[in-house]
């Protein structure tokens, strides 16, 4: 028969055990990471997702597009998520406005660099931006 020393030891690493396992499902790991072009169907969505949310909470007078796309990661757990690093200049259009927009110049000529993670569910066009962080450039 087992001492009752040995009970709470048994009974210690049972509860050990059973947090880490518990950490571990709850720890986001990824299946795949890789760089992918801004052609794929799912990033021009998700470009365009994050194109418009910015110009809804935008303060500016004007709306603002990608102008160049610097880097896209893709990371794949149940979901995708994709890292973009863009450059986006105000356009001469109203904020909400988006046809036939031409880049401002001259003393309203404004561009910034703007990285975003979005949760991306794109069979069922659902995106959350998880992460924005945007800098004059």
């Amino acid at each position: 028969m087992a001492r009752p020393w040995q009970v709470s030891q048994i009974l210690l690493v049972i509860l050990v055990a059973l947090v880490a396992l518990t950490y571990q499902a709850r720890k986001k790991t990824f299946i795949s990471v890789q760089e992918v072009p801004a052609s794929e169907t799912y990033v021009i969505a998700t470009m365009q997702f994050v194109t418009n949310e910015f110009n809804k909470k935008s303060d500016d007078k004007y709306s603002f597009r990608i102008v160049r796309v610097l880097k896209v990661k893709k990371l794949v757990t149940d979901h995708m998520e994709y890292h973009l690093n863009l450059e986006m200049r105000r356009t001469t259009c109203q904020r909400l406005e988006t046809e036939n927009c031409t880049f401002q110049e001259g003393e309203l000529y404004k561009q910034i660099e703007c990285f975003y993670s979005v949760f991306v569910v794109p069979w069922f066009e659902k995106y959350k931006i998880l992460n924005k962080n945007c800098t004059n450039g």
